[in-house]
């Protein structure tokens, strides 16, 4: 069954290892405290006899638990430590300014903490992020038809190369070759599962991936070949609407999803991606199941390869197929994100 809570034991191991596939899904009770806590709780875990797992928040009431101080289990999931937003607030307030250690100590927070908590939620830390940002308003400007060195000061860097080396790290271009050129931005979107990238442009979202995941690279490189663009650190409109529709997702408040969507693929797998799409919230369905509603019975392989080529998670979900026994099978954001994703749709059926 695929969204039976596991045994006793499995939950305690996922308990010592501050598993995250079942935050907001699974409940410790510590009977020796008297409170409950998310799996994920930073605190000294209890002794195994000391544990009562629930599968909601009424659950752990019921039972006489009160919440952790801690952890916070009644807060949303993936809710933003404060320092988090604090600083992220301070990089869209002041963009041209070239953040240091310093400056994060002059204003109370202590530079390895910081840079543990952004790598936590956000993959990077704080003062690359800020590096990031710096090169994209560079780049902004070559975009503009500005001159390299033009887009360098505007970007705030002091050296050629400095400048030089930020742009081809981010996009494998030169800056002289990025010059009146239109591409697409990007940008990054806080989920309670891990951070996204999503990228777009005026009218369409090109791609939304977990930011950990090791092919991003590669897609991002693809992405840029197939649309001959190239990408930027920024927001579209199309990136505003999926942020606010994934918000209103996470929160309960959304099955499906409006934004416009820029599919690149063959026929044949854009016609399996429409057939994703028209798997209801909830639910899943099978390779075999997709292939004999795509029209192709025996294309069970094409239907895993377009399966996997998706560049859009949760929209376009392929988070929802599974194995013709049942079993969760590979997915690019992890096992555990496809876990948590099909336990939380489930929870927003009907009745």
């Amino acid at each position: 069954m695929l969204f039976d809570l596991p045994d006793h034991d499995t939950l305690y191991r996922a308990l010592l290892d501050r598993d995250p596939a079942y935050d907001g899904h699974v409940f410790v009770g510590v009977t020796s405290t008297g409170v409950f806590c998310r799996l994920t709780c930073p605190a000294r875990k209890p002794k195994l006899e000391n544990t009562r797992f629930f599968d909601s928040v009424a659950g752990c009431f019921e039972a006489g638990f009160r919440p952790c101080l801690r952890c916070r289990p009644l807060d949303p999931v993936g809710q933003r430590e404060p320092m988090v937003s604090a600083l992220l607030r301070r990089l869209e307030d002041e963009p041209e300014r070239i953040w240091s250690e310093d400056d994060l100590v002059g204003l109370g927070y202590d530079p390895s903490t910081v840079r543990r908590s952004f790598k936590r939620h956000l993959g990077l830390t704080f003062l690359d992020m800020a590096r990031l940002r710096r090169a994209g308003r560079g780049m902004d400007r070559l975009a503009a038809g500005a001159s390299v060195i033009d887009a360098q000061q505007a970007a705030g860097y002091d050296s050629g190369s400095g400048f030089r080396e930020a742009i081809v790290k981010l996009l494998g271009d030169c800056p002289a070759e990025l010059r009146g050129r239109e591409w697409l931005k990007a940008d990054w979107i806080d989920t309670p599962i891990g951070s996204m990238l999503a990228v777009g442009d005026s009218q369409a979202l090109h791609l939304l991936e977990f930011f950990d995941r090791t092919a991003l690279p590669n897609e991002l490189k693809r992405l840029r070949v197939t649309t001959r663009s190239t990408i930027t650190f920024g927001r579209t409109p199309a990136i505003e609407r999926i942020e606010s529709e994934l918000r209103e997702y996470f929160a309960g408040a959304r099955r499906t999803f409006e934004t416009p969507l820029a599919m690149h693929g063959s026929p044949f797998t854009r016609t399996v991606w429409d057939e994703l799409m028209a798997i209801p919230p909830g639910t899943t369905r099978s390779y075999s199941e997709i292939a004999a509603s795509a029209g192709r019975h025996t294309a069970v392989r094409a239907v895993a390869r377009a399966n996997g080529a998706n560049q859009i998670a949760i929209v376009i979900p392929c988070h929802r197929v599974i194995g013709a026994d049942g079993s969760l099978t590979g997915y690019g954001g992890g096992l555990w994100r496809k876990d948590w994703l099909l336990r939380h749709e489930r929870k927003l059926l009907p009745g």
